[in-house]
């Protein structure tokens, strides 16, 4: 498609160069007809118009094509590829979780106050956007979603998130976030390709949008001869946008996924950088204890 669209534009562009010439070479040789001169010039830009028009429609045309190609054949290897020292990324994070999760998810390990501490959000700031009404700073994250209530819409109590990313790991939370997919068949009318049948509904839809899976038939060899067939998940197709582009969307997740790995373990950028000072200072101290070592043994044979 994209070679077919630029033999289109080699052509077009060809094709108004011609009709300029034309148009020129007919205001020179015919002199004495100067009212048909703006004619010729009117009508070779109406056609270079026509032309520009044409290209804007074929690249409309061939991104829509491109949106709606099936993609994630390979879901299974999506990485989340975030990075917890990336203070911006978890603000962000922080302000999606509070808008799409905290009315179901608690965080029961985490304080406002820490998350500002860490954040480098002031106070003032803090406690207007991220403390809800009647909470203080130094309060847990809480959910104000009841949990008989939870139960009964949900038929389980939304699992709190706290230590979520350290027992799935990030990626896992990547691919989940990402592979919800429209399922009339299920009562929140979307399942997932990470967990089967998920009680959660698809929050981020009005991002994300909207998309169906597709699914093909294989066969394998059965017991005693037999033959198996059954439902592989083959691609999805994007059947409705939503508010954020395909990129932006993964970004947002990634965001997302990177606030939850910092509430796994607040403390682990610390960690990682005493840690490599720990190790550095080791091998200082190895280095000096061997050539102590040969210092004292440098007269023994």
């Amino acid at each position: 498609m994209l070679k077919v669209n630029c033999a289109k534009q080699g052509l077009l562009s060809l094709g108004f160069a011609v009709l300029l010439v034309c148009a020129t070479a007919a205001l020179a040789d015919d002199a004495s007809a100067p009212a048909s001169a703006p004619n010729s010039v009117q009508a070779a830009m109406a056609m270079g118009a026509k032309a520009t028009q044409q290209l804007q429609e074929d690249k409309k045309k061939h991104e829509e094509e491109e949106r709606l190609k099936g993609f994630g054949g390979d879901w299974e290897s999506w990485k989340a590829g975030n990075s917890v020292s990336d203070t911006a990324s978890l603000v962000r994070g922080l302000r999606d979780f509070a808008g799409y999760c905290r009315g179901c998810h608690a965080l029961k390990y985490m304080r406002y106050s820490r998350m500002g501490d860490d954040l480098v959000i002031p106070p003032d700031q803090l406690a207007k956007y991220v403390v809800p009404a009647g909470a203080k700073p130094s309060d847990y994250v809480t959910s104000p979603m009841p949990a008989a209530d939870a139960q009964n819409w949900f038929g389980k109590v939304p699992p709190d998130l706290s230590l979520m990313a350290r027992e799935r790991g990030p990626d896992y939370l990547f691919r989940f976030l990402t592979t919800f997919y429209s399922d009339p068949s299920r009562p929140t009318g979307a399942n997932n390709l990470q967990l089967a049948s998920v009680a959660m509904p698809h929050v981020l839809s009005t991002l994300e949008g909207v998309k169906v899976a597709v699914f093909k038939t294989v066969s394998r060899p059965g017991p005693g001869g037999t033959v198996i067939k059954e439902q592989v998940f083959d691609h999805f197709v994007q059947v409705a946008p939503g508010s954020q582009s395909h990129e932006e969307y993964l970004a947002t997740v990634r965001d997302l996924v990177n606030f939850l790995d910092y509430v796994g373990e607040p403390a682990q950028v610390q960690r990682r950088s005493l840690g490599v000072k720990v190790v550095l200072f080791l091998l200082a101290f190895t280095a000096l204890t061997y050539l102590l070592k040969r210092e004292y043994w440098k007269n023994v044979h």
